[in-house]
């Protein structure tokens, strides 16, 4: 479920998982494998965060294709296409899909600049650019946050400048462009100290959803606190269908286990004895995550003996859907120390919601469902007055889930995002390294939204744990740490209010009022009138203080004042290469650097009416030849 904290800032000259014979053009920040064997990304970012350069490589001699989509298909999608042709001419086109149809040409403006361009060893590599924010009405902004990558490929060039269709040879990725972080390669570790928090030939059960737990001790090899400065998640191999996600806990540092009887079972079945871990969540993985992550040169995760990390818990979550027996699983994490302390200790901050019916509630039947919480300043009384700095960002929801964000307010107005998941993929979960580090001082209040879509659903979805029910929670990556006074804050609903909504008269029972809520029958209007209840309903923020946890009433109707929207300000992008038909850039050689002009300006182009006569065209075609 939960988190990737990958922190470094590295320039990538070849980085691990890249399978593309040919050596890139430019050293790149980012790069990343699509598919192995098939597809591989580079890019970055110009220092003042107005320009993109990409350059991909893919295992074909005809045309590749890269695109930016709003939802992950083709619909809306902004789409640069290239080919090299048998002389060796890079060509590139800058195309936009209406629908699931051939994209058409992009006539508003050319905003897919090709820079370079070569054929080797079977593959074909183009490095090309735009501008984060083109402010064309066919084209998707790259926005800061998670942004949903769209890539195609043909086996031959086209013919007369068309692409054929691309059949099976494409695919989708979120990644957040502008706040990757890069994995480091785990050499760059050997000869360190590290320690190993797995299960020991764990037989996982074949139930369809399996949460275990168990408690580690921090080896007494540790007696005076160290750093962990990175760490590497351990999968099996033959699991990775299985192993859904793996969670570190913090255990109080006021608790003492029995050492020689240390927790660990399913977890439900041990709840009573692994209560002083359940509330602070430190790291851990999820699937479509990285492996392996780096912490700033700045700050270090605190572990020993004498630190106030004493014990750990691993929750280890198995998703076997097809009932898989008698599965061996070795799964678990790998911390790896510095040789001596750094500056700061890496804390952990979670908003949200609680996961449980108090705090989600989903519909049946819905396109767009929201579910907003609030942390309030009480939250933040005890920060000092120097601040603090959040530094990573872990959006989290189950599959319903489509987009989330956390805003900072101060004095009653919206001073930035914390982190925006405009586009957010279960199958794909980051930690997400903030392209700008954002300072929170006492009193700051947080508002924070995830979005939902069940569509799919003919039953209410409620918070929980299952893959199959819904949670709201966003972690942030902080330091210097504050260990009684910043963990957590929540969004808890008044129950009774929800008992009376459903017209549930029984004694209380947990168990039994939650059948209730799965056995109602509902209708398109009760679902969309359920919205009405949630954004008003009475709630209370739930927050970690001093080491206890306090609550304070929340007021539904109270507001603030919302972030200004942003005007586009496109810096207009020209190549003096050569134009063919159909405004198709050829540059005139492989090794060709295109040369550019530019001009400030506010644009508010509209989609003209040849690319809506292009689109009937092609939606004619694309049915004659289907």
């Amino acid at each position: 479920m939960w988190r990737r904290i990958i922190l470094s800032f590295l320039i990538v000259e070849k980085c691990l998982s890249i399978s593309s014979p040919i050596q890139p053009f430019a050293t790149y920040t980012y790069s990343t494998e699509l598919i192995s064997n098939v597809a591989d990304l580079w890019w970055s970012i110009d220092k003042d965060e107005r320009e993109i350069t990409f350059e991909f490589h893919v295992n074909t001699t005809g045309w590749i294709a890269l695109g930016i989509s709003s939802a992950g298909g083709m619909k809306d999608a902004d789409i640069g296409v290239g080919w090299i042709d048998n002389q060796g001419k890079l060509y590139f086109q800058d195309r936009y899909s209406f629908d699931f149809v051939r994209p058409v040409i992009d006539n508003t403006t050319n905003d897919w600049i090709p820079i370079k361009g070569k054929e080797s060893n079977g593959w074909t590599a183009i490095q090309f650019k735009r501008l984060l924010d083109t402010c064309d009405s066919m084209d998707y902004p790259i926005k800061s946050g998670t942004n949903i990558l769209i890539y195609a490929y043909g086996v031959s060039d086209p013919v007369n400048s068309e692409i054929s269709y691309h059949q099976a040879r494409r695919g989708t990725r979120i990644i957040p462009l502008r706040s990757y972080g890069q994995p480091p390669s785990e050499q760059k570790f050997n000869g360190l100290d590290y320690f190993d928090l797995r299960l020991t030939n764990y037989t996982i059960p074949s139930d369809d959803t399996t949460y275990h737990c168990k408690i580690y001790k921090t080896p007494a090899t540790y007696s005076d606190k160290r750093h962990a400065i990175a760490y590497k998640v351990l999968v099996d191999d033959e699991n990775v269908d299985i192993v859904h996600h793996l969670l570190i806990h913090e255990c109080d540092p006021s608790f003492r286990f029995d050492d020689n009887n240390l927790p660990d079972g399913v977890c439900d079945d041990i709840n009573d004895l692994i209560e002083p871990c359940a509330s602070r969540v430190a790291t851990g993985w999820a699937v479509g995550g990285d492996y392996i992550v780096e912490f700033p040169e700045e700050a270090g995760y605190p572990v020993g003996i004498h630190s106030p990390n004493k014990y750990f818990m691993v929750q280890m979550h198995y998703d076997n859907p097809k009932g898989t027996q008698n599965r061996r699983d070795n799964s678990g994490i790998r911390f790896y120390l510095g040789e001596k302390l750094r500056q700061h200790d890496l804390g952990y901050l979670t908003f949200g919601t609680v996961s449980n019916f108090f705090g989600i509630i989903i519909p049946p039947k819905l396109d767009q469902f929201i579910i907003d919480a609030y942390c309030p300043r009480a939250a933040t009384k005890n920060i000092p007055e120097s601040g603090i700095t959040v530094v990573s960002a872990f959006p989290h929801t189950h599959l319903q889930g489509y987009s989330m964000w956390t805003k900072l307010i101060r004095n009653n107005t919206a001073v930035s995002y914390l982190f925006n998941a405009d586009s957010y993929n279960f199958n794909y979960q980051f930690e997400n390294r903030l392209a700008k580090r954002i300072k929170i001082f006492p009193g700051d209040e947080f508002a924070t939204r995830c979005i939902y879509n069940t569509m799919n659903k003919d039953k209410v979805t409620l918070g929980g744990e299952r893959t199959s029910e819904e949670m709201c929670l966003h972690f942030f990556t902080y330091y210097p740490r504050l260990d009684e006074d910043l963990s957590s804050c929540y969004r808890i609903n008044s129950y009774e209010s929800i008992l009376r909504k459903i017209n549930y008269s029984l004694p209380y029972n947990y168990a039994q009022i939650k059948q209730w809520l799965l056995d109602i029958k509902w209708t398109p209007e009760s679902s969309k009138e359920w919205q009405t209840f949630v954004d008003t309903i009475p709630r209370s923020a739930a927050f970690a203080v001093g080491g206890q946890w306090k609550s304070e009433p929340l007021d539904p109707s109270a507001t603030y004042k919302d972030l200004d929207p942003v005007i586009c300000q496109k810096t207009i992008v020209t190549t003096t290469t050569a134009t063919a038909t159909n405004t198709l850039t050829s540059s005139l050689t492989s090794s060709t650097t295109t040369t550019t002009t530019t001009t400030t300006t506010t644009n508010t182009a509209v989609c003209c009416y040849q690319n809506i006569f292009h689109y009937i065209i092609y939606v004619l075609i694309f049915f004659k030849i289907n």
